[in-house]
């Protein structure tokens, strides 16, 4: 009898606190559109109210402070952004829902019983702004054409008489994520001011200065009128020769090479040529027969730079091709030059 009264008053308050349960599960549900207590939105307190008088009080409250255009400014020259040119509009939906998301946390019965209480959920929506994402980056893009430079490599251009050469200088461009984020956010901040740097970085070459003259450690350039070489270390002048250069019909190669072969005391390969006589094809040792004195640096099809015992051809065009320089000079400037080293010959 007693586990029967026992079973009968469990089954009593199984059914008191299943009814409370449906009740308040009832209430819970009645209120699925309505935002909860403490909640804002935009600065708009909004809790309490369904979600049609949300958007009510949000487009009378915010519509007016969205009226206020964006002034960028970039050193002396600035631009101004009205809302209206990017379709900018307050983004009430999209507020109202995050309202009623947050509202909703948790389950049923702690929803029903904060409800019930006059809890508060302290939640703050920030104000949301929609807008046309074609048109704010095209207004960012017509901001960017005026203010954007491209970066300058530096770069050598060498003649007979010099190695010119032009500094690198360095670019700027408008940050356009950075602006647009920047732009966004003072929409949104309507007690904010409306006045902005334009956000940019600097665009550095791909050839800078230091590394033109790093690339161009050694070069030589050739002054046939002049009848001068030119030794440049890092795109500074270092030495000058005098120098003989191939007579008129077998002149020294005009163009830019590079020095492809070194050689101390080297053999004379004499050219298949006619003017060659019975020489022609044959290879002279070093020795008194052999013209090409001390030091070769071979640039062109057996074009190159050697030293000679014939001073009185130097300041001339004398030689078949080659390039004559002293034997002292040969010698300076042989270890100067590594293989690989660019001349022009002007």
């Amino acid at each position: 009898m007693k586990k029967r009264v026992i079973a009968i008053s469990l089954a009593v308050v199984v059914l008191v606190l299943a009814a409370g349960a449906g009740g308040l599960y009832a209430y819970d549900s009645s209120r699925s559109n309505v935002i909860a207590q403490g909640i804002t939105a935009g600065g708009v307190d909004v809790g309490g109210l369904s979600a049609a008088r949300a958007r009510d009080v949000l487009r009378r409250s915010l519509g007016p402070k969205l009226d206020s255009s964006v002034v960028l400014l970039s050193h002396d020259r600035r631009w101004t952004l009205s809302p209206a040119s990017i379709d900018a509009r307050l983004g009430i939906d999209r507020m109202v829902r995050e309202a009623l998301a947050q509202s909703r946390q948790g389950n049923f019965l702690g929803r029903a019983v904060r409800d019930l209480r006059g809890e508060k959920v302290n939640v703050s929506v920030p104000l949301r702004i929609a807008h046309s994402r074609e048109k704010l980056y095209g207004f960012i893009a017509g901001v960017a054409k005026q203010i954007d430079k491209p970066a300058v490599d530096a770069t050598v251009e060498p003649s007979g008489l010099a190695l010119n050469w032009t500094p690198s200088h360095d670019g700027v461009a408008v940050q356009r994520r950075f602006l647009a984020a920047r732009i966004l956010r003072m929409l949104r901040d309507p007690s904010a001011r409306h006045v902005a740097l334009i956000p940019t970085r600097v665009v550095h070459p791909h050839l800078n200065t230091a590394r033109l003259a790093y690339k161009y450690q050694t070069f030589i350039t050739i002054d046939r009128a002049h009848f001068k070489l030119r030794l440049w270390k890092n795109l500074r002048l270092a030495r000058t020769y005098t120098i003989a250069v191939g007579r008129q019909g077998l002149e020294t190669p005009a163009g830019q090479y590079e020095i492809n072969d070194r050689q101390v005391n080297p053999s004379w390969h004499v050219p298949n040529s006619s003017w060659a006589g019975a020489l022609a094809g044959r290879v002279i040792p070093p020795g008194p027969d052999d013209p090409i004195k001390a030091r070769w640096l071979g640039f062109y099809n057996g074009a190159g730079i050697h030293g000679t015992d014939e001073l009185s051809s130097l300041g001339t065009a004398a030689s078949h091709g080659c390039i004559r320089m002293s034997i002292p000079d040969v010698l300076q400037l042989y270890p100067l030059v590594p293989l690989h080293t660019p001349i022009y010959v002007g």
